[in-house]
């Protein structure tokens, strides 16, 4: 499974100039379609860390079909990060994967202070060499949050990712038009942010302005639907 964000595969902005939006914790949760069919569930949190000034990104999905576990829907993802300026750097990152019987886990640590990031565990061989560290360079569950802060209609924007031995540079448009999208029964005006230059992949975000999360994640590959991520609902800060 790609991670979501590379769903919505999060960069240092170079497009935006309206006022970024505070940092909040969150727990939302979706329902995961493919192809229209429901595959099972997921949540996607924020929340403070153990050390203060830092914060966490976790996204959890759950197959509830059978063997749905074998297309890559049972997985959690996870990042530790804090913020510099209005970027949100990454400190720590790990993907567990899990199909039956079999199981991968990944681990990736950011040095900022050597610019350098580099992964551990099932990783493959080509992606084991460090990675060399930029700032603004974000993981891909980041992405979610900064198209969140940056999404304003007609902009472009512009990141780095640097997640799982890879680094990126991403687009991103923002439709002028908003577009209607159901969640949980209710209709919300929504921003259609659409990443653009990305060979067979795609990937379409929908943003809700004051929702501190996305209301609805599509990745595609090669024309087909991969992964399609519905809010069912969220609960914000207290």
């Amino acid at each position: 499974m790609k991670p979501i964000f590379s769903v919505l595969t999060l960069f240092a902005c170079t497009a935006v100039s309206a006022p970024a939006l505070a940092l909040e914790s969150f727990v939302a949760n979706y329902q995961v379609f493919n192809a229209g069919k429901a595959l099972g569930e997921a949540t996607m949190q924020v929340v403070p860390g153990d050390t203060s000034g830092r914060w966490r990104i976790d996204l959890d999905m759950r197959g509830t079909r059978g063997l749905m576990g074998l297309a890559g829907v049972n997985a959690q993802q996870s990042t530790v990060f804090d913020t510099v300026g209005d970027n949100y750097r990454p400190l720590s990152q790990s993907t567990v994967r899990k199909a039956l019987f079999l199981g991968k886990k990944i681990s990736g640590t950011y040095d900022w202070a050597n610019h350098s990031a580099r992964w551990t565990g099932d990783v493959k061989k080509t992606r084991q060499a460090p990675v060399p560290l930029r700032d603004g360079d974000m993981s891909g569950l980041l992405i979610n949050l900064a198209i969140i802060r940056d999404a304003q209609p007609g902009r472009e924007l512009a990141y780095r990712f640097v997640d799982n031995g890879r680094a990126r540079d991403q687009r991103y448009a923002v439709a002028n038009d908003l577009e209607s999208v159901a969640v949980d029964g209710m209709s919300f005006n929504a921003m259609r942010v659409q990443r653009v230059q990305a060979g067979n992949e795609e990937t379409v975000v929908w943003v809700v302005d004051g929702v501190p999360t996305p209301v609805r994640i599509l990745q595609r590959e090669n024309g087909e639907d991969t992964f399609d991520l519905r809010l069912v609902d969220y609960k914000g800060a207290q």
